[in-house]
């Protein structure tokens, strides 16, 4: 079993921006987690909308693993969803900013250590690649996970992306256009296998308006 990681004084739980911009914990207030499984969904409030993102290290090797950990939004709640890909320690440094601020640097607002005491039974699939504009209010019910291992044949796609007029997915110079109904994005693409391990990447894309050519990348597979 590996040893816990020595961490900084102030390390853990909230850093100087957590309170003054009002965020706080919804799910796991303490940030010493331990946990039996390797799946783990993380929940912050926010008063105001906020950019948020991550960073998942293995305390063992140092090693990063960003495509583990995906950030969605649903209202002033954001989620940060957590797969471990061994037993051991990791830390998830979480970094947030204002959306009105346009830094290109998020500072750190809140850092936990998590010890996995069980290996995954299996391999982890890495989450979508999340792009700029996915920061803004999106939420993702299905798929979180699409990769050659994956069942192609049929993919039920189904979205929350405020302010989209138009959501396509795209693979290489084929669109799937997904419909909206009850205020989602939602659709069946069917013949993905089709692309399977030809180095393909798979993009969810939304037009806002104006321009109806204009589509803006917000997730992006690997197949």
């Amino acid at each position: 079993m590996a040893s816990r990681p020595e961490l900084p004084y102030g390390y853990l739980g909230p850093q100087s921006k957590f309170s003054e911009w009002s965020l706080s914990c919804i799910s796991h207030s303490n940030p010493d987690i331990r946990t039996d499984s390797n799946q783990l969904e993380i929940k912050l409030r926010t008063p105001k909308p906020m950019k948020v993102t991550s960073n998942l290290i293995d305390c063992a090797n140092e090693r990063e693993y960003k495509e583990l950990v995906f950030t969605q939004t649903d209202g002033d709640v954001v989620s940060l969803l957590v797969s471990l890909p061994a037993a051991g320690f990791f830390k998830l440094q979480i970094y947030a900013l204002p959306s009105t601020d346009d830094s290109k640097t998020l500072p750190n607002v809140y850092n936990y250590l998590i010890q996995c005491t069980s290996p995954p039974p299996t391999a982890v699939p890495p989450y979508p690649k999340q792009y700029a504009q996915w920061k803004e209010g999106c939420y993702l019910f299905e798929p979180l996970h699409l990769s050659n291992l994956s069942n192609l044949d049929t993919v039920n796609f189904k979205v929350k992306i405020p302010g989209a007029k138009a959501v396509a997915l795209t693979v290489d110079t084929e669109w799937f256009h997904l419909q909206q109904r009850d205020g989602l994005w939602q659709g069946t693409v069917k013949g993905l296998s089709r692309f399977r391990g030809k180095c393909n990447k798979a993009s969810l894309n939304a037009n806002y308006g104006g321009d109806g050519t204009k589509y803006s990348s917000l997730l992006e597979y690997d197949l």
